[in-house]
């Protein structure tokens, strides 16, 4: 055997072990950034001519690149929407990646791209849309709801030739999600917020586009709904909007990169009603349906207007149209060309698992925040802003600047104990700090939320 081929195996033992040993870990270090002039003066010139060898290479990955990193999965990682992919996800992605498959086309990725259509063909049925809806895995809700509003733009061009060079408008509230307004930059649109925080009412919105000029209603394209704001967990009224939306005939989005884990969960699914009259939805597996980054997905109610948005064309593509590879191609319903079959992962853990499973697993976030409403309104330092919203809870240190939300924010992390951060919210005054939980992970205990609402001294 060559020295080469000597050393690949071994690392590859290596990496094997560190694999095992992390899947295995259900609370592992919580990690901290470190400034990137630090982390140069400790793992030194790494891209060099003759390399540095694959051991210590990996030796500078686990024992100081992995350490400046906070793992999703941590227990006590309760910012942002953290994620918490099962082991088996993790484990084939491993796989996946290994497999070397292209997810574009059919003709390459036969057998990868039937699996991810079993997941997907799950995903479709929580959302209770009619027969012939069908979706995509992308890299998450960013590159969807771009997917769904290209879609959504492209159908409104085709239904009126005079709309071709008008800017379009698309409308949602101001507690959509941040990537909505930056995804209306990348196709040139405008964004029209209501001001709610709260669920978006049918009637608000109905006001919203009775309220617009002429000009503005001949270019509106697209009414984006949340199911599940990232903020709190709201869900907007989905049958209201629906109605509207379809008395205006206008695109109706609903955004549940986050929220639609809980379709899954029979305790909250009356909530999403209105969701089966959608024309495109977003769903992130990544988040609140335990893959592994990035598991992003679009669903359409007719995948043929997608295909008409955005299938590519191009000499050394044609022979992916041939009837000897005709099949799915996923390039042909979102923005990206070439792709992994990110789906992966999601259709074995849902294979190895049962959908049963995965149920249970989204309700106990849904139970976690519910108890720590409970948690909270037994202390006298504390108190909700609002009552908890699928597995979102907004509370209040009474007192508290944002400085001091901060503060605890710093320190709780340098020591390793959670990483919770502030955020804001709107009332009539303003905009006030508050503190969030946000629960994924269904190894988070009781004990962990008491002991971060200890360090609330």
């Amino acid at each position: 055997m060559h020295e080469v081929d000597i050393e690949l195996v071994e690392m590859t033992l290596d990496v094997m072990k560190y694999a095992i040993n992390r899947i295995t870990d259900r609370s592992p270090e919580l990690g901290r950034p470190k400034a990137a002039e630090e982390l140069k003066s400790l793992i030194g010139e790494t891209i060099t001519e003759k390399g540095i060898g694959g051991e210590k290479a990996f030796n500078l990955f686990k024992d100081v690149l992995m350490k400046a990193t906070v793992p999703i999965d941590h227990p006590r990682h309760l910012a942002f929407v953290p994620a918490a992919p099962t082991r088996a996800a993790i484990m084939f992605d491993l796989v996946t990646s290994a497999s070397s498959i292209h997810g574009a086309y059919w003709m390459e990725g036969a057998g990868g791209i039937f699996a991810e259509n079993e997941a997907m063909k799950w995903l479709v049925s929580l959302t209770r849309l009619p027969a012939g809806a069908f979706g995509v895995f992308t890299s998450g809700g960013t590159a969807a709801n771009l997917s769904a509003m290209v879609t959504a733009r492209e159908f409104w061009r085709a239904k009126d030739e005079s709309h071709i060079g008008e800017k379009a408008l698309m409308i949602t509230s101001i507690g959509a999600h941040s990537s909505l307004k930056a995804m209306a930059k990348v196709i040139d649109a405008d964004v029209l917020l209501i001001p709610s925080e709260e669920e978006l009412k049918g009637s608000q919105l109905q006001d919203a586009i009775s309220n617009l000029t002429p000009h503005q209603r001949k270019r509106l394209f697209a009414v984006v709904a949340t199911g599940g704001t990232t903020n709190a967990g709201i869900i907007d009224d989905l049958s209201g909007i629906a109605e509207v939306c379809k008395k205006e005939d206008v695109w109706f989005h609903v955004d549940a990169a986050y929220g639609g884990g809980a379709l899954a969960a029979p305790s909250v699914r009356p909530l999403f009603n209105g969701i089966e009259q959608a024309d495109s939805i977003t769903i992130d597996p990544h988040k609140w349906l335990f893959s592994p980054y990035d598991c992003g997905a679009v669903i359409y109610k007719d995948p043929d207007l997608a295909k008409k948005a955005h299938e590519q064309e191009g000499s050394y593509l044609e022979i992916f149209k041939d009837e000897g590879a005709r099949g799915f191609n996923p390039a042909d319903y979102q923005i990206q060309l070439t792709r992994r079959v990110r789906g992966l992962p999601l259709w074995f853990s849902l294979a190895m698992h049962g959908t049963d499973k995965y149920s249970r697993a989204v309700e106990r976030g849904i139970s976690l925040a519910t108890a720590t409403g409970k948690m909270i309104k037994k202390r006298s330092k504390v108190e909700l802003v609002r009552a908890p919203s699928l597995s979102c809870v907004l509370f209040r240190r009474k007192g508290w600047s944002p400085e001091d939300y901060r503060n605890w924010t710093y320190k709780n992390h340098k020591e390793g104990i959670a990483l919770v951060t502030p955020t804001k919210w709107k009332t009539k005054d303003g905009f006030e700090t508050v503190a969030r939980f946000c629960f994924i992970n269904p190894h988070t205990r009781e004990e962990d939320i008491e002991l971060i609402l200890d360090t609330m001294k």
